[in-house]
């Protein structure tokens, strides 16, 4: 028996969460599929860690699914209102990190690169994330979403609810707090002490 196709294929995310808070099962199947695999890569990209990752692209959507039957259409989309859990999850995770040591790091699932390739990888993502949880909040946010996440100024503005040029400023400040947190550490790190910033 083949299983029937997806009723909501191309329906507005808002449509979904509005279907699902009236009690279609399906809407909501439909609204994971859709919105759970961008959630777990941006957890998984700001935190280097998949347990971790998955642990909030879950809590994430457990809150979507709560405020689904308060969902006020046309305010904000969907996905910029979970992007912007997502990254107040993450930066809470980020800012209780401060003191973990590398050997608290659980070890990378992917066998492919060498075992060296791999500490020297998980070494730069746990400095990274430490160095962010040294930043400012909105700042860490700021560089967060738009560099390990690649998002637009603009689109960055919207989930952080302010204007393009704060997110120019929270950016740009938040880079060169990070060079300075990071710059004893590169050969350390395995970066060349020459390499441009």
């Amino acid at each position: 028996m083949n299983a029937s196709p997806d009723p909501f294929v191309g329906a507005p995310d808002a449509a979904l969460l509005v279907a699902y808070a009236n009690g279609d099962g399906q809407a909501a199947r439909s609204l994971t599929a859709r919105l759970l695999p961008r959630v777990l890569a941006q957890a998984t990209r700001m935190l280097g860690n998949q347990t971790e990752a998955e642990d909030v692209a879950q809590d994430a959507m457990m809150r979507l699914w709560k405020i689904a039957p308060d969902w006020r259409h046309g305010e904000a989309q969907v996905s910029t209102w979970l992007y912007r859990v997502v990254a107040n999850l993450c930066t809470d995770r980020l800012r209780k990190r401060r003191g973990v040591s590398l050997d608290q790091v659980a070890e990378p699932l992917d066998a492919a690169p060498s075992v060296t390739a791999q500490m020297q990888t998980q070494a730069r993502m746990t400095a990274l994330s430490d160095a962010l949880a040294q930043l400012p909040e909105r700042q860490a946010q700021a560089v967060s979403l738009r560099h390990l996440e690649g998002l637009a100024n603009p689109e960055i503005a919207q989930i952080m609810d302010i204007s393009v040029r704060s997110v120019e400023s929270l950016t740009a400040r938040g880079k060169r707090a990070l060079a300075d947190i990071m710059a004893g550490r590169k050969a350390e790190l395995g970066y060349d002490d020459d390499e441009p910033e």
